[in-house]
């Protein structure tokens, strides 16, 4: 749990009346940490948006100046790791942890998964539409062996979700996989946050105890090292592929026990404990999980690589 997520704030903005061109003596002094609706919540003071960083995934309105969320993610990170033996984890959505189509993207071999979707022989496969005017009907067909995973690095890691789909769409997943928000609380970053690249700027926690799951590493330009590149998780027919039939059309699915997910776990695992494998509590402060995953990718270059997953 962020430092962050403890704080209460009151929508000041909406209920006070602020004068920008009488600033208070205090506001001379205050460093506008956390700011609500454009006031700092200490000085009441009215700060421009480029004097932090919005992170409205967690409350709406919030904005924490650029000190406040270095101090928090070194402390989250410290707080994290002594008390808890939790590092974060970021996972991606779409072809890492599930895979969304159109229905009437859907070949005639598999159109079967219609009457499938939602029936009491799969609670794996979902038919649902968006609210609103859209009137777009999807599938969602969750990667075998996810909930296990979930359970299991949850046991490890602070958890989020990252994804290029809009909040609605991430609403509905989480509603799928974590119902209770035992996983991943309201720590869910989607494209109406972060719409071009993902970053880690919007994680509070210090870069040096975050592992990332993704599909597709180019979306992280400034974070490589710490992702874990999972193989794309693809059950439905995909419009380039037109040789090898899908998951879907062949009634078949990726292995539970040798799958993307099922490996990747196990590197998560050894990420975690060689993290944790000091002599003192104090030397958790120089541990850095992109040192282990390129220690890791060493020892396992001249043996048989990761089935489904990639270490870069």
């Amino acid at each position: 749990m962020s430092v962050v997520e403890n704080i209460h704030l009151e929508p000041r903005a909406k209920r006070q009346k602020i004068e920008p061109n009488e600033p208070s003596y205090s506001s001379k002094r205050c460093g506008h940490w956390f700011v609500r609706y454009g006031v700092c919540t200490t000085c009441n003071s009215s700060v421009d948006k480029d004097q932090g960083q919005a992170f409205n995934y967690l409350l709406d309105g919030l904005q924490l100046s650029h000190e406040a969320v270095a101090v928090t993610k070194h402390l989250t990170t410290l707080v994290s790791c002594s008390n808890e033996k939790k590092l974060h984890l970021v996972l991606d959505l779409d072809h890492t942890l599930l895979h969304t189509t159109r229905l009437p993207c859907l070949t005639e071999a598999e159109k079967y998964l219609i009457e499938e979707a939602g029936s009491k022989r799969r609670d794996d496969l979902y038919k649902w539409q968006p609210q609103g005017e859209n009137p777009m009907v999807f599938l969602t067909k969750l990667r075998p062996f996810v909930k296990d995973f979930l359970e299991e690095a949850n046991k490890m890691f602070t958890m989020y979700v990252y994804t290029k789909g809009n909040r609605d769409y991430a609403k509905f997943i989480m509603k799928l996989t974590d119902p209770k928000k035992i996983y991943f609380g309201e720590r869910v970053i989607t494209r109406d946050e972060s719409p071009y690249m993902k970053t880690l700027d919007l994680v509070l926690a210090h870069e040096r105890g975050v592992l990332i799951v993704d599909d597709t590493r180019d979306v992280w330009p400034d974070h490589k090292s710490n992702l874990v590149e999972i193989s794309k998780y693809n059950y439905f027919r995909m419009s380039k592929s037109k040789h090898s039939k899908p998951y879907s059309e062949e009634k078949t699915d990726e292995s539970e026990t040798e799958g993307g997910l099922a490996n990747v776990l196990k590197l998560l695992k050894e990420v975690h404990c060689g993290f944790f494998r000091v002599g003192e509590e104090k030397e958790l402060e120089f541990k850095d999980v992109r040192l282990l995953l390129q220690e890791i990718e060493f020892n396992h270059a001249d043996k048989e690589p990761f089935s489904s997953v990639e270490t870069l």
